[in-house]
């Protein structure tokens, strides 16, 4: 027998191995574009949430440098006031989605108590929600909320 007619049965093999070699490689690479794209994804949500979070407080120190007293927090900085409605232009211009989801601002008052008595301060929760626009319009908006004390 001839060298060529040994080697008859496996022709084509190689062939074969280069089509699983190329196709194990084209699943690596569109595992690779799938994982871009997540991370893509949740680097985006996590610019809106420290955007959000740096949003909450611009706000707080607004209350902090101004009369701290739980009557001028309340009339300036709560939902409708004047602090409130000038830090809106700035939420609706950086979260999408903020002008149909407003953020709410609520101030309380907590009297002064304990031993010994502690002066009268105000508890301020500042609520944002944002929509991204590629998300489904059923989806709820993402929020955040903050919660502090001012003295």
């Amino acid at each position: 027998m001839s060298p060529s007619h040994r080697l008859r049965p496996q022709a084509g093999f190689m062939l074969i191995e280069v089509l699983i070699a190329v196709l194990v490689f084209s699943l690596g690479v569109l595992t690779i574009v799938g994982l871009q794209a997540a991370s893509v994804q949740q680097s985006t949500k996590a610019k809106y949430r420290a955007d959000a979070t740096l949003l909450a407080n611009d706000l707080v120190g607004r209350m902090w440098v101004t009369d701290r007293k739980f009557e001028t927090l309340s009339e300036n900085f709560a939902t409708g006031g004047d602090g409130y409605g000038q830090w809106l232009a700035n939420v609706a211009a950086t979260l999408p989605g903020a002008a149909d989801n407003p953020p709410e601002v609520t101030v309380e008052s907590i009297e002064g108590g304990g031993t010994p008595p502690s002066e009268p301060s105000s508890l301020v929760t500042i609520t944002l929600r944002w929509k991204p626009p590629q998300e489904p319009a059923g989806d709820p908006p993402h929020s955040l909320t903050v919660v502090t004390r001012i003295k």
